[in-house]
């Protein structure tokens, strides 16, 4: 029967800015906290104990949200990063509480938010499957039935008894995302499953997802893969700093995001600065990327960039704790969030980094800069080569690139109908 399987009324999610966030207890352990401390926990409960101060700083990473989803709706999640998507599907998936309002959820629910949410690392592949499959509140002759197809979609038929801390990033991914996906969920949840693997993989994934859609189970995909939620997807909501921007079609979403994108270069960084976390108020703790800017040959800023311009894009970082054998990445993605270009330090070319503590940089040097004219997007990330990622971000800031008649002919390539200007010429 058909019917909203989701439906979310009210939602908010308040955070604390550099506290710590409360501890869960066990039934057993606050009747033993009450024993012991009778005077806190009655402070507690009146309120008294972890009211907000008046120089607490919170932010709602959602704020009054509600939306319903029809059984067999495929709907894309969108957003820049911090919108709140994330935090709607840990709220969805039960493993974050709201601050007010709630969700309803009918139906068995499968998620798939970070790469290998919910497995142990001490047991094997094979004994994960088993758990999840249980934790859905699967027999075990259902989960057998299906063990074989998820081994083989997930390409670990050799390391299925190894315990999965000794997969790779990529195993963990296909592994994740085939028990998902495979294990008959009336609901799937999805949050950014293309982030990571090769594009053969992803292909893979789309197909699956679309399997599980044409069989009438209810998907919500979070991605910033913008062709892949527009050829996926019935329906998509923007979220705008925790706040539903906007619900209709996909086709109608994504434009008016992608319009939005390409509107906000005016961002009050220095025209050669493409992202600064300081100036964005981000917390600067770990090893991670704080800022990305573009200069000349002689290291002189440069506001913009033009197809076939040689330039650095420099990768400042900060650290506190030193990590070596680690890479940098940089992404390059159109506004449908197509991979355009990536650029590493391992293993496409022999530059070896040790995230040193302090600030520090490396600079790429791009040589005849052949993407034509228009806005594109760049992310970043660091990285312990075949082990995983430190830190990863997809939109960092935007690029633009300014057009120049590279051919001479009176027409400059712009994105609207190639992405790239390469240089070339013909014989015969």
């Amino acid at each position: 029967m058909k019917g909203p399987v989701i439906r979310v009324e009210g939602l908010s999610k308040l955070y604390r800015i550099g506290q710590a966030q409360p501890k869960y207890h066990t039934l057993r352990e606050s009747i033993m906290e009450a024993a012991r401390k009778p005077g806190r926990v009655l402070r507690s409960l009146a309120g008294m104990d972890g009211a907000l101060g008046l120089d607490d700083e919170i932010v709602w990473a959602l704020r009054d949200i509600s939306f319903e989803v029809e059984q067999g709706e495929v709907m894309g999640v969108i957003g820049r990063n911090g919108a709140g998507k994330s935090t709607l599907l840990k709220i969805l998936t039960r493993i974050t509480e709201p601050t007010e309002g709630r969700a309803e959820i009918h139906g068995r629910v499968a998620s798939l938010l970070e790469v290998g949410t919910g497995f142990h690392p001490e047991l094997t592949g094979r004994e994960n499957i088993f758990l999840n499959g249980a934790i859905l509140g699967m027999r075990k002759v259902e989960i057998e039935r299906t063990f074989d197809e998820i081994v083989e979609f997930a390409e670990v038929e050799r390391f299925i008894e190894t315990p999965v801390k000794h997969y790779s990033s990529g195993m963990y991914l296909r592994l994740a995302f085939a028990v998902a996906a495979h294990l008959q969920p009336e609901i799937l949840l999805v949050d950014e499953v293309l982030a990571v693997g090769d594009a053969a993989f992803q292909r893979k994934c789309l197909g699956k997802m679309g399997e599980v859609a044409r069989q009438g189970r209810t998907v919500l995909f979070v991605s910033h893969n913008m062709g892949a939620v527009r050829h996926l997807c019935d329906s998509a909501m923007l979220l705008v700093d925790g706040r539903i921007a906007m619900r209709a079609s996909a086709s109608e979403v994504i434009d008016a995001y992608m319009e939005s994108v390409s509107g906000s270069q005016e961002n009050g960084l220095p025209g050669h600065v493409v992202y600064d976390a300081e100036a964005l108020g981000e917390e600067i703790e770990g090893t991670r990327v704080i800022r990305l800017e573009l200069l000349d040959l002689d290291e002189a800023p440069m506001p913009s960039v033009r197809t076939w311009d040689d330039f650095v894009l420099r990768v400042v970082y900060s650290s506190d704790t030193e990590i070596k054998r680690g890479a940098v990445v940089v992404f390059i993605y159109n506004l449908e969030g197509v991979l355009v270009a990536r650029m590493s330090t391992q293993p496409d070319s022999d530059y070896p980094v040790t995230f040193r503590t302090g600030r520090h940089h490396v600079d790429c040097h791009i040589e005849s800069l052949p993407l034509a004219a228009g806005e594109y997007i760049v992310g970043a990330s660091l990285a312990r080569p075949h082990t995983g990622w430190i830190w990863k971000r997809k939109e960092l800031g935007n690029l633009r690139v300014e057009s120049r008649d590279v051919y001479e002919s009176g027409r400059p390539p712009v994105s609207s109908y190639t992405l790239l200007a390469l240089r070339h010429h013909w014989s015969g």
